[in-house]
């Protein structure tokens, strides 16, 4: 309760801030102006802080931990798509380690239940007393492994806590600490003994990003920092807290976005659906989550406006799983990502 009045005062101070500004004069504004490029300055120099950290553990890989980043600042979920041995769990922990905040893991494995997730109460017999066990939800960073080999009821028991930030026991909603990520990995490979994770609970997650094999230069860095330690081990210091994270994405969700670039992003969407060779195209929460990344990429270059480019750049991880290839196109050989790319070659863009 004490976290929750605190949050309320302190959204009631900006407000009231908020207000006070509305009545200051032209030249307070064009202070104001200045305070916020500072501010846009700082983040930007935080998140490079960030990228380099993560960089100095998790080799290689800059483009997924710029997607990541990109998630992370629009509040997002991502869904890691890679063979074992990779380094994803040590992706996960080392961004989390960044930022001081609470990391678990939790081993999706067929016999997994709901509460092992979630928590559950139990009976306290020394207070005579039910009391409330929360799961490994109830952390800043969860790190789904190997998601879809849990049946679909321990699947679902994400979907709650994704889309709501909360989670309900014993008719008691629980909200999640703040900020909250779910990052869910699973293995391309290997179909055996393995549960498809329904388009429901795809559509919860903001991302979907593929990890690869390192280039033979970042391989063989990565082999000379693991011969004196295992990098399973390897700790980074934090360079942000929490509260500044929360502040980076509150000044991500003020960028500016231009109309016609709301209206590109509904139009790519609508594309998919529209496609002949799509079984079923992106819905709503596609075209928000194309917003909400392309605000959190201008962000990461530096910029407090959004340009077509930036929702370009950020098609492929919001869409290609939202998207299903019809049967017809799976026998020819078509992928999603060049199916993807095509519609973006095809939908024209704003000429900002």
């Amino acid at each position: 309760m004490t976290d929750i009045e605190t949050a309320e005062s302190e959204s009631v101070d900006v407000s009231a801030g908020a207000e006070a500004d509305v009545e200051k004069s032209s030249t307070a504004e064009s202070g104001d102006n200045t305070n916020d490029g500072s501010v846009l300055m700082q983040g930007n120099s935080i998140l490079a802080r960030l990228r380099t950290n993560i960089s100095r553990v998790f080799i290689g890989q800059t483009a997924l931990v710029d997607d990541v980043l990109v998630a992370l600042l629009a509040r997002g979920h991502v869904l890691i798509e890679g063979v074992p041995g990779l380094g994803k769990t040590l992706l996960v922990q080392t961004l989390a380690q960044s930022i001081s905040a609470q990391f678990k893991r939790v081993q999706f494995t067929p016999d997994l239940m709901p509460a092992d997730i979630t928590g559950h109460s139990m009976f306290d017999r020394k207070d005579e007393q039910f009391k409330i066990r929360k799961g490994p939800a109830f952390t800043n960073f969860l790190l789904a492994d190997e998601i879809n080999r849990a049946p679909a009821k321990t699947q679902a028991a994400l979907l709650e806590v994704m889309q709501e930030r909360a989670i309900t026991i014993e008719g008691r909603s629980l909200p999640t600490p703040s900020p909250f990520m779910v990052l869910a990995t699973q293995n391309p490979i290997e179909h055996e003994g393995t549960y498809p994770l329904p388009e429901a609970q795809l559509d919860r997650f903001m991302m979907k990003l593929f990890v690869d094999y390192p280039d033979h230069e970042d391989e063989i860095a990565l082999t000379r920092l693991a011969s004196g330690q295992s990098t399973g081990t390897a700790s980074v210091d934090a360079v942000l807290t929490s509260q500044e994270l929360l502040e980076l994405q509150d000044v991500c969700a003020a960028s500016v976005v231009d109309d016609a670039l709301i209206d590109y992003a509904v139009r790519l969407s609508k594309a998919t659906r529209e496609h002949p060779q799509l079984f079923y195209g992106a819905g709503p929460r596609a075209s928000i989550a194309l917003v909400s990344c392309s605000r959190a990429r201008a962000m990461i270059e530096g910029r407090d406006f959004v340009l077509p480019d930036d929702i370009k750049s950020v098609a492929c991880p919001v869409l290609r799983h939202r998207v299903r290839l019809n049967p017809a196109a799976e026998i020819g050989g078509l992928t999603i990502d060049s199916l993807l790319d095509q519609i973006l070659n095809t939908v024209e863009a704003p000429k900002l």
